[in-house]
């Protein structure tokens, strides 16, 4: 695959041997950001665990504290009070059997589900749609509730979501490379916090094996993911 001379131009400030603490890391990235659009800083990272197990998976949300740099399209599911309370909150698209069916056929143009219980037997036939997708429902991201109003306002907050793949690895965003050194730093913490939080007890060895932090066109950086504290200080003695 042929590069980009400012990809290239971008790799070559890049030690591959290193691993950048993550303030340093996010310097870089912004200063390599090339694109005309604002890019999307994502953190990818391999997990020592074995998502083929049930106890392995690792899965969940969080709220980044700066948010994402984009407003989310968030669809709902749910009828009477509990729509009208979605729609109040900021919902692009509430309904029922209408959107069941407009998804079904295809349609795709939003970025978030969110479903209450007693139309998940009419969501569930859509899995072949959404599941791929990462956007199917559920209970353990909160995307299953009668709360739909909360829903609606976390999402559009900046809240992600994350799963691990079939091969262990795990993508998510940490904002936009507009965002200042420390709104990034600050949502990569918040991020990995809760990651370690969720590390599966059946897990064994080393949970974080690699990390890597890049914006939408530019080249991955080796995040050093061993570093959990003093995240915006300069100086690495002063986690001593």
């Amino acid at each position: 695959m042929k590069r980009s001379k400012s990809y290239r131009a971008a790799a070559e400030k890049i030690d591959a041997d290193k691993a950048y603490a993550p303030l340093e890391a996010v310097r870089i990235a912004k200063q390599t950001a090339s694109a005309k659009y604002d890019e999307t800083v994502e953190v990818a990272m391999r997990l020592g665990v074995d998502p083929r197990k049930a106890d392995q998976m690792v899965r969940g949300t969080v709220n980044l504290p700066h948010g994402t740099g984009k407003t989310a399209r968030v669809l709902v599911f749910a009828n009477g009070d509990k729509a009208e309370a979605a729609t109040a909150a900021g919902a692009d698209f509430v309904g029922s059997d209408d959107l069941l069916e407009k998804v079904a056929g295809g349609w795709l143009d939003f970025d978030a589900v969110v479903a209450t219980p007693d139309l998940m037997g009419k969501v569930g036939r859509l899995g072949k749609v959404l599941g791929p997708r990462g956007l199917m429902p559920n209970p353990k991201t909160g995307t299953v509730t009668m709360d739909t109003a909360k829903a609606v306002t976390d999402i559009k907050g900046g809240k992600i979501e994350f799963r691990v793949d079939k091969h262990a690895n795990l993508h998510f965003i940490i904002g936009k490379a507009s965002f200042d050194e420390k709104a990034l730093v600050e949502n990569y913490a918040t991020a990995l916090e809760e990651i370690l939080r969720l590390k599966p007890a059946a897990s064994k060895g080393r949970y974080i094996t690699k990390a890597t932090l890049a914006t939408t066109m530019g080249p991955g950086i080796p995040l050093d993911f061993t570093k959990t504290r003093y995240l915006l200080v300069e100086d690495a003695s002063a986690e001593a």
